[in-house]
């Protein structure tokens, strides 16, 4: 019985340390969906509207359904800590390269995407959210106009 004390403790430190799967591995494996990293922010700033919306309803409602008040709160600040990670461990720390055209661009696109995310979790204000879409839209156009600029250059 006392040797499987420290085993048990192993193993259980071994579990419950290990770290959560980022946006992305952060080994140069080659392997990017620049696309469907996009699409997925697109997906969370949608989740994260749909979430406010429901938290101004609730916030209305007489007697106040709490539960789905907070849970509907998690739900949004869990979307905009996606974006958080995706913009800044996906494409601030591996695909913006200090030699890309208009590098100062897009860090600042990025910067202003990882802001509202933030301003997202704060208040359920529609306009931040919308505000995300917008630089999204902003920083993918930028983004892939000069990934195309590239590949013509290669050709």
């Amino acid at each position: 019985m006392k040797q499987m004390v420290p085993c048990f403790a192993l193993i259980s430190m071994v579990l419950f340390s290990a770290g959560v799967a980022g946006a992305h591995c952060q080994i140069p494996c080659g392997i990017y969906d620049d696309q469907m990293r996009v699409h997925m922010i697109a997906e969370h700033i949608k989740t994260i509207e749909k979430s406010m919306q429901e938290i101004n309803r609730l916030q209305s409602d007489s007697p106040g359904n709490y539960h789905q008040l907070v849970r509907w709160v998690v739900n949004k600040e869990h979307h905009a800590d996606q974006i958080q990670e995706i913009v800044s461990q996906y494409f601030m720390a591996q695909r913006v390269k200090m030699d890309d055209d208009d590098y100062t661009k897009k860090l600042v696109l990025l910067h202003k995407m990882i802001v509202c995310a933030m301003k997202c979790k704060q208040v359920p204000e529609l306009s931040h959210a919308h505000s995300l879409r917008n630089y999204l839209k902003e920083f993918s156009a930028l983004y892939f106009d000069q990934d195309h600029h590239k590949k013509k250059k290669a050709e």
